[in-house]
């Protein structure tokens, strides 16, 4: 039995790690760069690009798995396409968020700003 949950487990993992089967953490400033306002604008529900130096980031599934929670520098994005998501902010004045397509001003806030994006 654990030999079956292994090897299920096993290739769970590498087919969310191919192309195009995962959620994406973009790790280049260029390539985070070529995103244009309408680009973001058809995203669903959450992204997030650092514009600042850097800033943690943890996006996670209300009550279950956590789909990033890593440093992310200047120039990275991420964006999901889930009906809810629990978001915490390390430097929100280094963050660009939007929310179903729209700007969410989280510049101001304190340090470990947290919110829920909920889709729309």
């Amino acid at each position: 039995m654990l030999l079956i949950t292994l090897v299920a487990l096993g290739g769970y993992f590498f087919y969310r790690s191919l192309p195009g089967n995962g959620d994406r953490v973009v790790p280049n400033e260029s390539s985070a760069l070529a995103t244009t306002k309408t680009d973001i604008g058809d995203m669903q529900v959450l992204y997030i690009r650092v514009v600042g130096e850097a800033s943690e980031v943890l996006v996670r599934v209300p009550g279950g798995e956590v789909l990033t929670d890593t440093t992310m520098t200047k120039g990275q994005h991420v964006t999901y396409a889930r009906p809810r998501l629990d978001v915490t902010i390390g430097d929100p004045a280094a963050v660009e968020v939007y929310v179903n397509g729209r700007p969410k001003d989280v510049s101001g806030e304190a340090p470990d700003y947290t919110f829920t994006a909920v889709e729309a």
